[in-house]
């Protein structure tokens, strides 16, 4: 797991000169970034929204080609750098750029817990961890394994999980009625409903399925609507039902 901070410079994300290296020795020394620390692993951005322009530009092309490029200063550095993208933010705060929106396979809305009994829990759990972190973790860790286990063998079943033409034809006819750009929605809408098929144990995708996951994958690939005050989940909701019924 990697953490790019806001306010970084793009040679601390693509990798640069060696300055230091160099001065004393003599010698060039490519210094590897973040994008090479990321590789295999997990990039994650907080407050993704506010990223500048242009690194959302440097990181929309390594994405697209799972590849970083490094031409500068005599250097002529290329590595692989293929990762998994993770972003959190307040919208409020300002919108993220849709180019890199649309590379965000799925999306959740983070709400406040609106009942007494989830708002006791979290404040118990958080309590325990605060008084005890070692003994917190050691209470979870059987949990922690079953879960462990059970995302494992889903992982070597994903390739077994069936996925019938009829609900092919639904993820295509759910994007086309939201007006979903490109194929990424049907893409993740696929992969999204067989892993969880997988982890359900389930030998292939069913509706129910897809009806689950659809909002996670489309809700933020859609087109603001004027003449709709319905937040995007529930356009996606909507569209679902029509479709699958």
């Amino acid at each position: 797991m990697v953490d790019l901070p806001l306010g970084i410079s793009s040679d601390r994300i693509t990798g640069a000169l060696d300055i230091e290296y160099a001065l004393i020795e003599g010698v060039k020394r490519f210094q590897t970034g973040l994008l090479a620390k990321a590789n295999r692993g997990y990039l994650y951005i907080d407050e993704v929204n506010l990223l500048e322009d242009h690194l959302v530009d440097l990181l929309l092309d390594v994405a697209q080609s799972g590849e970083n490029v490094v031409e500068r200063e005599g250097l002529s550095i290329r590595h692989a750098s293929k990762f998994i993208l993770i972003g959190s933010g307040n919208p409020e705060e300002g919108e993220l750029r849709p180019q890199l929106l649309d590379r965000f396979g799925l999306s959740v809305e983070v709400m406040t817990p609106d009942t007494v009994h989830e708002r006791i829990e979290i404040i118990q759990r958080r309590d325990q961890y605060d008084n005890n972190p070692e003994g917190y973790v050691l209470d979870w860790q059987k949990e922690n394994k079953k879960l462990r286990s059970k995302i494992q063998k889903a992982r070597k079943n994903l390739n077994s999980v069936s996925v019938d033409k009829k609900i092919l034809e639904s993820c295509a006819e759910i994007c086309i009625d939201l007006g979903s750009d490109g194929l990424r929605g049907e893409l993740t809408l696929v992969r999204t409903a067989r892993a969880l098929a997988a982890l359900s144990n389930s030998s292939s995708v069913d509706e129910a399925q897809l009806r689950k996951i659809a909002p996670m994958a489309l809700s933020h690939r859609l087109r603001r609507d004027p003449l709709d005050d319905a937040g995007s989940g529930t356009r996606v909701e909507r569209s679902v039902e029509k479709i699958i019924g």
